[in-house]
């Protein structure tokens, strides 16, 4: 135990949602300590056949089941719904006051529920009844559009960053901030996510350097000439002799001065953005050229023995299965949060 997982302890919530965005949110609610109740309809979740993913998505929450075709069905999930905090669904919009379970009908009998809806695209205007999945969120959203290569082609990131950061992440922020206000004020709340607006709302960074660099390259910036997509030497990728990849990310000078003691060249140090040096600037393209050459004449083992003691943010780009064995996650203990324990707590920690 880590101390976290009993921080949402006594929170019940109701999930309708399937496939990837909505389980994954309540799994984290799981993890810390809520009670999760998976509703599922009789043929269950689509995820059910591929069972590492079902298992990955909702272990820790209990699983019943409701013919949404029935009216008797549905008077037992009102039921349930009378005694939680919290439905979580990812129906389109409309579908749920079809089945006489729209939010004001329910708040009639739960005053207090928090209702969250994970959307594709929101509940209203045009985009609203499409149907869509990550893929399309990415899309939408202009978030797929920054993962070109250097040679200008698109890549399909095995991370889905629409379901999860636009979908998982928001509707977990929303749900507890209106659990909150339920809380104080006796009042349940409808919040609808979308999954499209929610990823578009990552794209902090290539909108304000984007913004930032136009006027110094006449256009703006396209792959390999933004602040964080290659435009800098000191934060990109670069291919060893043995077809693996090291990670430099020294974008702070002071790193960049620690990865350049590693590298063994001192000349090289002053060539950085917070020394003056643009990114995407043809400066920054030829240093980036010969970093790529030096790292390119030694395998990544070479490179990550010689940056494990330096403190110059650089690292190898390990695979999924050398992630799983390292030391940082070996022991499956580490989860995203940790509670630190506080010599001031009236109770001892958690072992």
């Amino acid at each position: 135990m880590d101390g976290t997982s009993a921080l949402l302890a006594g929170l019940r919530v109701i999930d309708l949602s399937r496939n990837l965005p909505g389980p994954f949110c309540t799994r984290m609610l799981a993890d810390l300590g809520a009670e999760i109740i998976k509703v599922e309809p009789p043929e269950g979740d689509p995820s059910r056949p591929l069972s590492p993913l079902f298992e990955a998505l909702n272990h820790g929450k209990e699983c019943r089941t409701i013919d949404f075709r029935q009216p008797d069905q549905l008077n037992r999930l009102r039921g349930w719904l009378a005694e939680a905090d919290v439905m979580l669904d990812s129906f389109r919009p409309g579908t749920l006051e079809s089945m006489g379970l729209g939010f004001e009908q329910l708040a009639a009998i739960n005053p207090k529920l928090v209702m969250v809806s994970i959307t594709g695209y929101g509940q209203h205007g045009p985009w609203a009844q499409r149907a869509g999945h990550d893929l399309n969120f990415m899309a939408m959203s202009g978030a797929l559009d920054q993962s070109r290569s250097l040679a200008g082609e698109l890549s399909m990131n095995n991370v889905q960053w629409g379901d999860l950061a636009g979908g998982s992440a928001m509707a977990g922020i929303a749900l507890l901030a209106a659990v909150f206000e339920a809380q104080r004020r006796d009042r349940g709340r409808h919040l609808v996510i979308s999954m499209a607006h929610g990823v578009h709302a990552h794209l902090v960074v290539p909108t304000a350097t984007a913004a930032a660099l136009a006027p110094l390259l006449g256009r703006a910036p396209s792959a390999g000439e933004d602040l964080l997509n290659g435009g800098l030497p000191c934060y990109n990728l670069y291919v060893t002799s043995d077809h693996r990849y090291l990670a430099v990310g020294a974008l702070e000078f002071k790193f960049w001065k620690a990865a350049c003691a590693v590298f063994e060249h001192p000349d090289w140090i002053e060539q950085h953005w917070q020394r003056g040096q643009s990114p995407g600037s043809p400066e920054s393209l030829a240093l980036r050229d010969q970093v790529a050459a030096l790292v390119a004449s030694q395998p990544l083992s070479h490179w990550s023995t010689r940056f494990e003691s330096a403190d110059a943010c650089v690292t190898p780009v390990l695979t999924l299965q050398e992630a799983q064995a390292h030391p940082l996650f070996a022991d499956g203990s580490q989860r995203p949060w940790t509670a630190v324990p506080s010599s001031t707590s009236s109770e001892p920690p958690e072992s």
